[in-house]
C-alpha cells in the first residue's frame, strides 16, 4: 500500500476512535446546560450511562463480527449508527430522547473504538505497527484531557446541541476516506458467537443500573418496580451463568472468576470506573452551579485531575518495564485516591477553586497509579488460551464500574438534594410566582434568586454534590483493601509493552490472544531494532566485519531475486551513493553480486545463507519474548510469520 494511502487510512481511523473516546467526557461540562434547557436533573446521569452501558456490551459483537464478516464494513456500519445517533441526540427535545439516542451513539462508539484497532493490524506492517499503535494511545489520552474542556467550549460559543453535532463533518470525512482508500479484507475467522451470552448479560446490567438509579429516589426501595429489577437481574444473571457454562465461546468464561489475580483487579477496576465517572459527571455541576463558572472553565478546573491520571499512567508503565514490579501500584493508587474522594467530600459553597484543583490533582495521581496496572496484572495472571478474553473482562468491568459509578452516585445526589431542599424551604418565604421545583428542572434560576434565598440554595446544590464524594470515598476504600489481595508474579516480556490507551477511561478491548501478544511483540520489537539491533544480529550470525548497514543490506535483499540499486537505495531513503560503501564490502566478500551493467543486486549463494542464518538469529531473539507464554503452535507461527516482516524495514536502517 502507498505510504500516502496508508496515511490517510490511519488518519481516518484515529479520527473515528478519537471522536468515540471524546464523548466518554464530552458531555460531561454540557450536562448543566442541557439540564436547564431540557429538564430532567433526576436522569442527568442516565445521558452518560447510555452511551457507557451500550459502547461496553456491544464491544464484544463488534470484535467477533468484524473478524467473521470483514472490518471495513463492519467499521463503516459502525461509523454510519455512530453519526446517526450524532444528529439524533443534537436534535433532541427532551431527555428521554437524548438517553435513547446517546445509547444509539454508544452502540456505534463500540464498534469504532474496537475495529480501528483491528484495521491496523490489517494495513500496517509488524515493524510500524508499534509505533502506530503508540498513535492511538496517544488518542485516548488527548480524549481524556480535552473532552470536557471542549465540551464548555462548544457550550459557551455554540450550543450544547454542538457537542454532538461536531461528530457529523468528521465522521463524514473519516467515512469519505475508509470507504475510498481502505482496501477489503479477504482473511475471515470464524467464531461461535455468544449472543445469549451479550443480550443476558447486557440486559442484567441494566437492570442492575436501572434499580440503583431509581431505587430511593423516583421509587422506595421496597417498591415492587425495584423489587421486580432485582428479580429480573437475578434471573437473567442466573441464565447467563448456564449460557457461559456451555458456551464455546463464552463472552466471559467463568473460570476466569477462579483466577485471584483477575477477580480482584476486576473489582478493583470497577471500583476505579465508579470514581473516574462519578467524578467527571458531578464536577461540573458543582462548579457551574455553585461557583458560577461558564462551561469552559470548569473543563479548565477538571485538568489537575486529568493531567495526574495522565502522567501517573505513563509513570506506572515505566516503573513496572524497568523492575517487573507491579502489586505495589494499585495498592498505593486507591489509597491516594480514597483521601482524594474524602478531601473532594469536604466541598462547600465556600471551598476555593485552588483548594478543589489540589484536591482533583490527588484523585487523579491515585487513579492513574492504579488504572493501567490493572490490565496489566491481568495479562500477567492468566494462561495465553485466556488472555484475550481476560484483557477484554477487565477492561469491561472498569467500563461498567462508570455506568455504575454514574447512576448510583446520581441516585445518591438526587436524595440529598430533595431532602436538603425540603428541608431549606421549609419556613421560608419566596418570590411571588416562583416554583421551587424550576430549581431542579433548572440549576441557573438560583443565580435569579435574592442573595439570601440564592445562598441556601446554593448551599444545598453543594451539600449534595459532597455527598457524592460521601459515598464514593469509602467505596474506593474498599478497592483499597481489595487491592492487598492482588498477587505478584513474575512478569512477562510482551505484557511490559502495555497499551497506554487502555489505562484510560472506558476503553474496552476485544482481542484474541493470539493479538494481544502480537501487540507486545512488535511494541518490543520495535524498540529492540532502535538500538544497535543489526551490529547484534550480524555478530550472532557470525557477520563478523560487516558493517551494520551492510547486515541490514542482506536482510533487505533475501529472497528478492535481481534488484535495481535505485529502488534498494530509495527502500533505504537514502542516496546510491551513501549505501555503495556497504555494497561493495558485500561484493568483496562474494556475499552480494552485482549485475553486469552495475545497476542490479542479487545476493550470492553465501549471501542467501547468510540471510538465513540473520532470519534464523531474528526468530530466535523473538522466540525467547514469548517463551513465558509456554509452547503454542500459534506462537511458532506467530514468530516465523513476523521476524522476515522486521528485518530490512526502510524504519531500520541504521544510521552513519
Amino acid at each position: 500500500m502507498r505510504q500516502q494511502g496508508l496515511g490517510l487510512i490511519i488518519l481516518a481511523l484515529m479520527l473515528g476512535m478519537l471522536l468515540a473516546a471524546l464523548d466518554q467526557t464530552i458531555v460531561s461540562t454540557a450536562l448543566p446546560t442541557i439540564v436547564s434547557d431540557l429538564g430532567g436533573l433526576e436522569r442527568l446521569s442516565w445521558v452518560v450511562t447510555g452511551y457507557l452501558l451500550a459502547s461496553t456490551v456491544s464491544t464484544p459483537l463488534w470484535g467477533k463480527l468484524g473478524d467473521q464478516y470483514g472490518r471495513k464494513k463492519l467499521f463503516i456500519g459502525a461509523i454510519c449508527i455512530f453519526l446517526a445517533g450524532s444528529a439524533l441526540c443534537g436534535l433532541s427535545q427532551n431527555m428521554g430522547e437524548l438517553i435513547a439516542f446517546r445509547a444509539v451513539q454508544g452502540l456505534g462508539g463500540g464498534g469504532l473504538m474496537v475495529l480501528a484497532q483491528a484495521i491496523v493490524g490489517d494495513v500496517v506492517s509488524a515493524r510500524e505497527r508499534g509505533r502506530y499503535q503508540g498513535f492511538f494511545g496517544a488518542v485516548f489520552a488527548v480524549s481524556s484531557i480535552v473532552g470536557p474542556l471542549l465540551g464548555g467550549l462548544f457550550v459557551d460559543h455554540l450550543s450544547w446541541h454542538w457537542v454532538f453535532y461536531v461528530n457529523l463533518p468528521l465522521g463524514a470525512v473519516a467515512l469519505f476516506v475508509i470507504v475510498a482508500v481502505l482496501p477489503g479484507d479477504d482473511t475471515r475467522t470464524k467464531h461461535t458467537i455468544d449472543y445469549a451470552g451479550v443480550v443476558l448479560l447486557g440486559a442484567a446490567t441494566s437492570c442492575l443500573v436501572l434499580m440503583t438509579t431509581w431505587g430511593g429516589t423516583t421509587y422506595r426501595w421496597t417498591d415492587p418496580i425495584i423489587l421486580g429489577l432485582a428479580g429480573a437481574a437475578a434471573v437473567l444473571l442466573a441464565g447467563w451463568v448456564l449460557v457461559a457454562r456451555r458456551a464455546k465461546e463464552p463472552v466471559l468464561p467463568l473460570g476466569l472468576f477462579r483466577v485471584r489475580a483477575f477477580a480482584m483487579s476486576s473489582v478493583v477496576g470497577f471500583v476505579v470506573g465508579f470514581g473516574l465517572f462519578g467524578a467527571l459527571t458531578y464536577l461540573p455541576l458543582f462548579l457551574q452551579v455553585v461557583h458560577g463558572v461558564s462551561p469552559t472553565l470548569s473543563g479548565v478546573y477538571l485538568l489537575p485531575m486529568m493531567a495526574g491520571m495522565l502522567t501517573l499512567s505513563i509513570v506506572s508503565g515505566q516503573i513496572i518495564s524497568k523492575t517487573g514490579k507491579y502489586r505495589f501500584l494499585p495498592i498505593a493508587g486507591t489509597a491516594v485516591a480514597t483521601v482524594g474522594m474524602f478531601l473532594l467530600s469536604t466541598l462547600t459553597e465556600g471551598s476555593s477553586l485552588l483548594a478543589m484543583g489540589v484536591y482533583l490533582l490527588v484523585l487523579g495521581v491515585g487513579l492513574g497509579m492504579t488504572m493501567q496496572v490493572l490490565v496489566i496484572v491481568v495479562q500477567n495472571a492468566v494462561s495465553f488460551k485466556d488472555l484475550g478474553v481476560a484483557t477484554s473482562g477487565a477492561t469491561f468491568f472498569r467500563s461498567i464500574g462508570g455506568s455504575f459509578g454514574v447512576a448510583t452516585l446520581g441516585s445518591v445526589f438526587s436524595a440529598t438534594l430533595n431532602d436538603d431542599l425540603r428541608e431549606v424551604l421549609r419556613g421560608v418565604r419566596l418570590p411571588a410566582g416562583f416554583d421551587p421545583g424550576r430549581v431542579q428542572q433548572d440549576p441557573t434560576v438560583i443565580q435569579r434568586l435574592p442573595r439570601g434565598l440564592a445562598q441556601g440554595f446554593l448551599h444545598v446544590y453543594a451539600d449534595a454534590i459532597a455527598s457524592v464524594f460521601r459515598v464514593a470515598a469509602p467505596v474506593m476504600c474498599g478497592a483499597f483493601l481489595l487491592s492487598w489481595f492482588i498477587p505478584q508474579a513474575r512478569l512477562r516480556e510482551t505484557t511490559k509493552a502495555a497499551d497506554l490507551g487502555e489505562g484510560l477511561g472506558a476503553t474496552s478491548a476485544e482481542r484474541s490472544s493470539l493479538a494481544e501478544v502480537e501487540r507486545g511483540l512488535v511494541r518490543l520489537a520495535d524498540a529492540d531494532l532502535r538500538r544497535g539491533y543489526y551490529d547484534r544480529l550480524g555478530a550472532l550470525a557470525g557477520l563478523d566485519g560487516i558493517a551494520p548497514q551492510g547486515v541490514w543490506v542482506i536482510a533487505r535483499l533475501s529472497g528478492e531475486g535481481w534488484v535495481r540499486a535505485e529502488e534498494l537505495a530509495a527502500r533505504a531513503e537514502v542516496s546510491r551513493e551513501y549505501g555503495r560503501p556497504y555494497v561493495d564490502q558485500l561484493v568483496a566478500v562474494n556475499l552480494v553480486r552485482r549485475s553486469a551493467d552495475g545497476d542490479a543486486l542479487c545476493l550470492t549463494e553465501a549471501g542467501e545463507e547468510a540471510a538465513a542464518r540473520l532470519l534464523g538469529c531474528a526468530c530466535e531473539g523473538l522466540r525467547g519474548l514469548v517463551a513465558d507464554w509456554g509452547a503454542d503452535p500459534q506462537l511458532e507461527r506467530l514468530v516465523e510469520r513476523i521476524a522476515p516482516e522486521l528485518l530490512g524495514a526502510p524504519a531500520d536502517r541504521p544510521s552513519r
